[in-house]
């Protein structure tokens, strides 16, 4: 099973991660091709071999026309629909710049429906999403990970103002992947690549094993004297099984003193600072006394966050955890249009073949208010209008 490995040891955008796909073999004439099959306007596209401190890369050259348009998510979802790309590469550019709505959304205090997309909705960040994610299949890799992202230090410009690297949006996309603080001065990771990067990998580390089968260097536009300002892709054979286990912790704690009302908000916690997932069970602890056994299911990247999400939000004095193997379906997640109303549905693709569909319950509450339906009457009519089905 082919597998990608992004290691983004100086940062990564979408620039970066087309030039990396082109170093790995992606020729530049299927590349320009593609984007003038988009019709999105008069782009050139182009490339050239670059130096970044002794190792030799490609850089991208996309030259696009002048435009004023600030999008909607709405509008952006609009355009990678009306393009010629496959589903499931329309799925994964969706998710990308759906995870930018809601980050950018959660950032400045509003909805994703309302977010006025500057940088990462012009033509730009549209193209660079779509020929990731279409370079990435046209090259067959099926499975994506990652290793450690740099941050970046100083100051930044962006369209709301000026800001503090990495900007709070990127690390909002970042939350759940593994990232260092090489005291890099200036951007490393732009919202658009780590949106990429998390729509491709989840967070999901490289397996133990592997057969590297090539490696790809793209340059990023500024050339720094303090590092090589290049993204690495890393082609592998992966052993069998990989893409379907990995390794997470499993971290426990009991408590006997946590008044009921508080426990929701301790998961919320739990699962905002990364873990996977987070459940309590009733347990009798010592003296007969009634309690909670809380248990997640964490990163090895975010262990740490979740012992300090447990003893901050909840009363624990003492957590346990262990290793574990993890089996998980591949999943991916497309938006699609129910009764005028956008939905978020996960496909979970099932063993043998076929799939599982299940909407976001929060996008199925939100669509119910405004159609007037309660939520299970609206999941029901989606399941009987095959929104939500197994195939």
């Amino acid at each position: 099973m082919r597998g990608l490995i992004f290691d983004p040891f100086a940062g990564i955008s979408g620039d970066m991660t087309i030039a990396a796909l082109l170093d790995l073999g992606l020729p530049l004439e299927w590349l320009q091709d593609f984007v003038a099959g988009l019709k999105l306007g008069d782009i050139r596209v182009d490339a050239e071999k670059v130096d970044r401190k002794g190792i030799a890369c490609r850089r991208l050259i996309l030259e696009l026309p002048h435009e004023h348009a600030h999008r909607h998510l709405s509008h952006v979802v609009r355009i990678i629909e009306g393009t010629g790309v496959s589903g499931e590469v329309k799925d994964r550019a969706v998710r990308a710049f759906t995870l930018l709505a809601e980050a950018e959304a959660e950032v400045h205090g509003t909805t994703r429906e309302r977010v006025h997309f500057h940088e990462v909705g012009a033509l730009d960040a549209i193209v660079d999403v779509l020929a990731s994610v279409a370079g990435a299949a046209e090259l067959g890799f099926t499975e994506f990970y990652t290793r450690p992202v740099a941050l970046g230090r100083g100051w930044v410009d962006m369209a709301h103002g000026h800001f503090p690297v990495p900007p709070p949006a990127v690390l909002k996309l970042l939350q759940g992947l593994p990232v260092r603080d090489p005291e890099f001065e200036g951007e490393c990771t732009t919202p658009t690549g780590a949106a990429l990067l998390q729509a491709f990998t989840e967070g999901k580390t490289a397996p133990r094993d592997f057969v590297p089968l090539a490696t790809g260097f793209g340059a990023g536009s500024r050339d720094p004297q303090d590092r090589p300002n290049c993204l690495r892709l890393v082609a592998i054979e992966a052993g069998s099984g990989a893409g379907a286990d990995d390794e997470v912790i499993v971290v426990q704690c009991d408590v006997d003193d946590l008044p009921p009302e508080y426990v929701p908000p301790l998961l919320d916690a739990v699962l905002a600072a990364g873990a996977l997932d987070c459940t309590t069970t009733p347990v009798l602890m010592k003296k007969g006394r009634p309690g909670l056994r809380v248990e997640a299911l964490a990163p090895p990247a975010r262990q740490e966050a979740v012992h300090a999400a447990l003893f901050h939000a909840g009363s624990s004095i003492g957590v346990r955890f262990w290793t574990v193997q993890r089996q998980a379906l591949r999943r991916r997640e497309e938006v699609v249009q129910w009764r005028g109303q956008e939905v978020r549905v996960k496909r979970s693709l099932l063993p043998g073949g076929g799939e599982r569909a299940k909407p976001e319950f929060e996008d199925v509450a939100r669509a119910a208010e405004r159609l007037g339906m309660t939520p299970l009457a609206a999941y029901r009519a989606m399941l009987s209008e095959g929104v939500a089905a197994e195939g």
